[in-house]
């Protein structure tokens, strides 16, 4: 069935009640910078929102750097957005962009987020449930003293450093190995098919919770965050961009997943290696309703109703 004949009935009460915004008009941009650190997740969101940009009229460009280098690019106009904003895993850099008036935080734009220390579910089944467990003298010999950790650069990764700084849990004299997200679940993934143990930075929504049967451990220091490393999404824009772009910043205000939807299109991206763009199309054809959510009261660039654009461009 054909997105538009999906979508039709709702795009004209979407349409009639639209919130009155003279948007294109006054955009000044034609085209909007994402931030993409190398995660799924934010990959794949920044992709879905790219193709929904185009037939609106606007392009984009992606960034890819770390989030801690985002948040200076956002704060010299060098980027313009990140769908990324994890928190409080980015609290300082966050914080020091908001003192100087720098970002604008158009709020939470996924729903169920968490990280920390993780296991496969052998581990945790076999007692080990608490990040103060790990440097326990049989743990950490199964473990190998090693803490598997994505890209040095990284805000999380300042977090794991600190913690061995401090040498807690006893992790001082632990080993830290950092790479890319790839290349830590390659290692996280070798030692899951020997079932052999392995703590890791781990998070959620991710592939990884469902494959390794991930547990995230009890973190009573809060090394990666209070609430047990519960964290909100945010979506960040530049101040000065979202000041002069008012269609484009009420159309990302309006973008958000569930935890569910994130991990599904994270395992299709990560997991099962679709090619991102793929990915994205794939979800945008499945899911009208939410990309009529998306766009209720956001226009084309040349000042037209969006969602028939959106629509008529998937046909």
């Amino acid at each position: 069935m054909k997105f538009n004949k999906l979508i039709y009935p709702l795009a004209m009460s979407i349409m009639s009640a639209a919130l009155p915004l003279s948007a294109a008009a006054s955009d000044q941009a034609d085209e909007v910078r994402f931030i993409v650190p190398p995660w799924p997740g934010v990959t794949v969101k920044t992709e879905i929102v790219s193709q929904l940009l185009k037939p609106l009229g606007y392009a984009s460009e992606r960034l890819d750097m770390s989030s801690t280098v985002g948040y200076r690019a956002l704060g010299t106009g060098d980027a313009d957005a990140f769908l990324g904003g994890w928190l409080p895993a980015q609290q300082e850099s966050y914080d020091a962009a908001m003192a100087d008036n720098q970002i604008v935080d158009l709020g939470n734009n996924v729903d169920g987020a968490r990280m920390g220390f993780a296991v496969p579910g052998y581990v945790y089944d076999a007692g080990v449930t608490s990040a103060t467990q790990i440097d326990d003298p049989e743990n950490r010999e199964r473990f190998g003293a090693n803490f598997y950790a994505i890209e040095s650069g990284s805000t999380t990764s300042d977090f794991i450093r600190n913690a061995i700084a401090n040498d807690t849990y006893g992790l001082g004299d632990w080993n830290l190995i950092e790479s890319s997200t790839p290349g830590m679940l390659s290692a996280v993934d070798a030692a899951w098919n020997r079932e052999e143990w392995v703590v890791f930075y781990g998070w959620t929504p991710h592939w990884m919770a469902l494959k390794y049967d991930m547990h995230i451990l009890a973190d009573p220091e809060e090394v990666y965050g209070p609430n047990q490393g519960r964290s909100d999404v945010r979506t960040i824009l530049a101040r000065t961009f979202s000041d002069a772009n008012p269609n484009l910043t009420h159309f990302l205000d309006q973008v958000t997943f569930s935890a569910d939807e994130q991990s599904a299109f994270i395992r299709d991206y990560g997991l099962k290696e679709q090619a991102v763009e793929v990915v994205a199309h794939n979800w945008i054809e499945a899911n009208p309703e939410r990309v009529a959510e998306f766009l209720q009261g956001v226009e084309t660039r040349d000042g037209q109703p969006g969602l028939p654009a959106v629509e008529e461009a998937l046909q």
